[in-house]
């Protein structure tokens, strides 16, 4: 008699165990072939000693839009730190490129081996920006503004670091002489996931801040003229 609360609580224990494990292997089964390949990728990137959470700090002195407006072949190398999203990228041997989408737009990153591994350790080239940096990771980039051989203000990285890895997959929407494939165009997707919405579809964003200022400017107004705003219910 004096055994059964100890058989009763091992029971429970072998039952917790099983739930867990069970809970574990569902939650695997629910994971799509990239989520997976993207946890794996996440998983080796710790073992090289890089961890991309908690988000490290990374200041940065321009944006995408700005660079290409204030571009001057005939000036001095500009030197720029930048960050965000990889949106695409094409590799090229020893050399590649990247399209980076900040919070104001893209650019293009060219990135080159030797510059970003300039000792003999070549494996943040060859393993982690090749094999391991996914669609919707956030980078930052040092290096200077130059213009390539076909005319595109682009970006010459000297510096490459991995900030966050994005473990679920976006839609990629790709554009040619102005229209675009394989959009994210999905009504109630787009309500639902309107984080995915703003970051693959180019005009979202300023939509709302165009809608944000203007509920801003009437706010304002009506403030300044003793008026109260009530919220009443929608349905």
């Amino acid at each position: 008699m004096e055994k059964a609360p100890l058989l009763s609580f091992f029971s429970y224990f072998c039952m917790q165990k099983i739930k867990n494990s069970n809970e574990t292997t569902m939650n695997i089964l629910e994971l799509s072939e990239q989520e997976i390949v993207r946890r794996q990728c996440l998983q080796e990137l710790k073992e090289m000693g890089i961890n991309p959470y908690p988000a490290a700090e990374f200041p940065t002195n321009a944006f995408s839009v700005d660079i290409k407006k204030a571009f001057d072949a005939d000036e001095e190398k500009r030197e720029v730190v930048i960050a965000g999203r990889m949106m695409s990228r094409r590799i090229m041997g020893k050399a590649s490129f990247m399209e980076l989408q900040d919070s104001r737009g893209r650019i293009q990153v060219y990135i080159s081996r030797d510059d970003i591994c300039p000792g003999d350790d070549k494996d943040l080239y060859n393993k982690v920006f090749k094999k391991l940096l996914d669609i919707g990771d956030f980078v930052g980039v040092k290096g200077f503004v130059f213009r390539t051989q076909t005319g595109e203000v682009s970006v010459h990285a000297q510096e490459l670091t991995l900030l966050s890895k994005s473990l679920k997959p976006l839609p990629i929407v790709k554009y040619k002489d102005g229209v675009a494939y394989d959009k994210f165009d999905d009504p109630e997707l787009r309500a639902r996931q309107r984080y995915v919405d703003l970051v693959v579809n180019e005009g979202v964003k300023d939509t709302f801040l165009k809608r944000a200022t203007v509920l801003k400017t009437m706010r304002n107004f009506f403030d300044e003229h003793g008026y109260t705003e009530v919220e009443t219910p929608t349905c």
